[in-house]
């Protein structure tokens, strides 16, 4: 078994917590069991997730959206829930948001890149100076369909496309999530498809005006990716077991 403190500590290195301006409380949210055997991983921090940690008998739970965002929340209704679990358990979470969409090796944006085949040529979609997206380029052309189907089977969601831009895509810009602020720089970096987890009510016009291919894919779907690496990579670096614990959300 592993100590708690070493891989927090491996984990606030590695995925580079402290250099990121963040609504979400990045690192350890919940302190839990000193020693630590068994790592669950899941995209959101829910009574479902954490229910189904604890019967997993889970030590740590390592989140995408966890429990804190910018504000001190009271230990009432559905947040005791959540917490009762996790200390009735002795649960640890520790959380990563925005360190973990733009990790250049685990990040969701990059295994999205990797997922549909493209090589990346840059990274875009600034948040207080750090780039969060990226963009790729494919060696040849793909038809939007093909790219649709693939994410629909890869990631088990329903992609909801506009086909807006040009029949042959090339370029590729991703922003997992809820990343439709990145609308206009994927537009000034020129790329032919937009790739993002759920839409907003202004981005079918502005994808019209700016001739511009998007895939919904999903949000929860779009953020399993970043998770599911980062859990393959824990037991080469630590002697834990780890399991990814799938409670699909997308409406």
């Amino acid at each position: 078994m592993e100590t708690l403190t070493k891989i927090v500590e491996h984990l606030d290195d590695f995925l580079q917590i402290s250099a990121y301006v963040d609504d979400s409380q990045n690192g350890l949210q919940v302190a839990g069991k000193r020693e630590i055997k068994r790592i669950a991983g899941m995209v959101d921090a829910s009574l479902e997730g954490f229910e189904a940690a604890r019967d997993a008998h889970a030590d740590l739970v390592i989140v995408h959206h966890g429990l804190f965002w910018g504000k001190s929340l009271t230990l009432t209704g559905t947040h005791y829930a959540r917490a009762k679990v996790l200390l009735d358990n002795d649960i640890g979470v520790y959380a990563a948001h925005l360190p973990l969409d733009a990790h250049p090796e685990v990040g969701n944006n990059i295994q999205l890149l990797e997922l549909v085949g493209a090589e990346l040529v840059n990274w875009f979609a600034e948040y207080h100076g750090k780039p969060v997206g990226c963009i790729g380029r494919f060696t040849r052309a793909h038809s939007l369909s093909a790219i649709s189907e693939l994410l629909d089977e890869a990631l088990r969601t329903q992609t909801r496309v506009y086909d807006f831009g040009p029949a042959e895509i090339r370029t590729v810009g991703i922003v997992s999530g809820g990343g439709c602020d990145a609308l206009t720089a994927c537009h000034e970096q020129g790329v032919d498809l937009f790739i993002t987890g759920e839409a907003r009510l202004s981005a079918y016009h502005l994808l019209q005006e700016y001739a511009l291919n998007a895939a919904f894919a999903g949000h929860y779907a779009t953020e399993t990716v970043g998770i599911r690496a980062l859990l393959k990579r824990l037991p080469t670096w630590f002697d834990v077991e780890t399991m990814f614990i799938d409670v699909p959300c997308d409406l």
